[in-house]
């Protein structure tokens, strides 16, 4: 798995920031090393190896510590694979907190870390830069409260530590800005004004971000599973869990029943409050127990297993792996020795009423891609006599979630590879196509005719066209494939640390 999880770190690294950064990259992936050591491994120039580095320490993937005399450089894999959620990350601040805190969300990104001001200031100019159906400008108040929206939701978080190699101990600083918006308005214009916030920097808060795309699959899961009321239960109770209990905590404090019914009162959904106890009930007697009634006293206590919900949503994730890849009765025997715990193959014949020679097949299949496990039962006996020891099936739920794992790692590189071919086999006319879309804008912008604006398009010949055309879906097709398998990979990861 290492072997493709650095290869996958290596093509984002290239992707976003470069082959110089690559290189070094590449060069951290096997351990921490020093300047002098990069040096020798990269062959770069230290001016080139410096400015990577700086760039690399300036968005979070390199920590460095002194020792001795030395600094060493350390680089941080998980950090980049955060890399493949930034669309999830902004699509999500879009939903909650609108259009304009999506493009600062993106700016913060995009820097690394920056100032109130002038993520402002950017943002403002990019809402100016693209044409809108408002007819209004960007406001600057506007654009203060969106940011401080953010703020408050712990999206955004001061950045605190630039000399340590454990920053992750800081203690997240969620203080809002002293912002001015008159001095603001004057950098906007031209004027030189020295804002109040300058050298406060903020960064995006990842650990929240991935903390409510957590959330927000557990709370789809109870909405496709029951209905919309259950899903905003669950939300609730998610809600009232964080007041109480960490958050990465596998399971949560007690929540009494007063509590949840206020907050549910306030909601105004009259479905939800009128059968607020048959949907607690429903949830609780569920065979996923994503909740359990912890008490009784004041109408009940409840708590949020968020553990046994990944690992209830890990299994729905893997038997729709095997269903997909061997056929539903291979399904139906991994289900089985899922439910059965230690079966042997008499009893998967009988119970999962599949012909013994298909049973067979397809239990030797599922053994050689390790979604099964065999063990043998030793029969107590006389040793010098020969004897034929029973085996029994079973499922190692974690080594089957580290292969997975694994085949998640090596799709994702796959698809990144196939992309980067398809765009550079096609990039003259994908070059072409730009630039008869430039010509064309600016024709129309100093009254072309329809007939000269007929004539540019037709500088595109049909079986380009075409030949784009079906480029332009496949690379779509596997940037939709790749959200998909790293939504996959995020149930897996999140299992395997046990949630967290």
């Amino acid at each position: 798995m290492k072997d493709f999880f650095n290869k996958l770190c290596s093509i984002l690294l290239e992707e976003y920031f470069g082959p110089n950064v690559q290189r070094i990259g590449n060069n951290l992936l096997y351990g921490t090393k020093t300047l002098s050591a990069l040096r020798l491994g990269t062959g770069l120039p230290v001016a080139k190896i410096k400015e990577g580095l700086c760039v690399l320490i300036k968005y979070g993937y390199v920590t460095y510590h002194r020792n001795n005399y030395q600094v060493e450089y350390t680089l941080h894999q998980n950090k980049i694979i955060t890399l493949l959620r930034y669309p999830k990350y902004i699509f999500f601040v879009k939903t909650y907190c609108g259009d304009e805190a999506e493009i600062m969300l993106e700016e913060v990104l995009k820097h690394g870390y920056i100032t109130a001001s002038a993520v402002i200031i950017e943002t403002y100019k990019r809402i100016e830069r693209t044409p809108s159906k408002s007819a209004q400008p960007p406001s600057i108040p506007n654009l203060k409260d969106v940011f401080e929206l953010l703020v408050k939701n712990q999206f955004l978080m001061h950045r605190i530590s630039f000399e340590t190699g454990a920053e992750n101990t800081e203690k997240p600083n969620y203080n809002l800005p002293n912002l001015d918006v008159t001095v603001i308005s004057n950098m906007l214009q031209g004027q030189n004004a020295k804002p109040i916030d300058n050298g406060i920097y903020w960064k995006v808060n990842f650990d929240r971000l991935t903390q409510d795309l957590r959330d927000q699959i557990v709370i789809q899961a109870m909405t496709q599973r029951f209905d919309v009321h259950a899903g905003q239960l669950m939300r609730q109770l998610i809600n009232l869990m964080y007041l109480r209990t960490a958050s990465w905590a596998a399971t949560s404090n007690p929540i009494p029943y007063t509590e949840i019914k206020e907050e549910v009162r306030k909601l105004n959904y009259e479905e939800l409050e009128h059968y607020l106890d048959q949907y607690l009930r429903l949830l609780e007697e569920d065979s996923t127990q994503f909740i359990k009634r912890v008490g009784d006293s004041g109408g009940g206590q409840y708590s949020v297993n968020m553990k046994n919900a990944f690992k209830q949503l890990t299994w729905e994730t893997l038997e729709h792996i095997v269903t997909n890849r061997f056929g539903s009765k291979a399904g139906r025997i991994f289900r089985l020795v899922r439910n059965e715990k230690d079966v042997n193959l008499e009893q998967i014949q009988n119970l999962a009423m599949i012909p013994a020679k298909e049973a067979k097949s397809l239990t030797y299949n599922l053994t050689q891609e390790n979604y099964i496990q065999i063990q043998e039962i030793k029969k107590s006996g006389s040793a010098s006599a020969p004897t034929k020891s029973p085996f029994r099936f079973c499922i190692d739920l974690t080594k089957i979630v580290e292969m997975e794992i694994e085949h998640c790692y090596q799709s994702l590189y796959n698809i990144i590879k196939r992309r980067d071919h398809e765009s550079a086999s096609n990039k003259r006319m994908i070059e072409k196509q730009l630039r008869v879309q430039i010509l064309s804008a600016n024709l129309k912008e100093h009254g072309a005719t329809e007939q000269q604006l007929a004539d540019i398009a037709e500088m595109m010949t049909p079986s380009e066209t075409q030949q784009l055309e079906k480029a332009q879906n496949a690379i779509k097709k596997l940037a939709a494939t790749e959200l998909q398998i790293d939504e996959t990979l995020f149930i897996l990861i999140c299992i395997r640390i046990g949630c967290m």
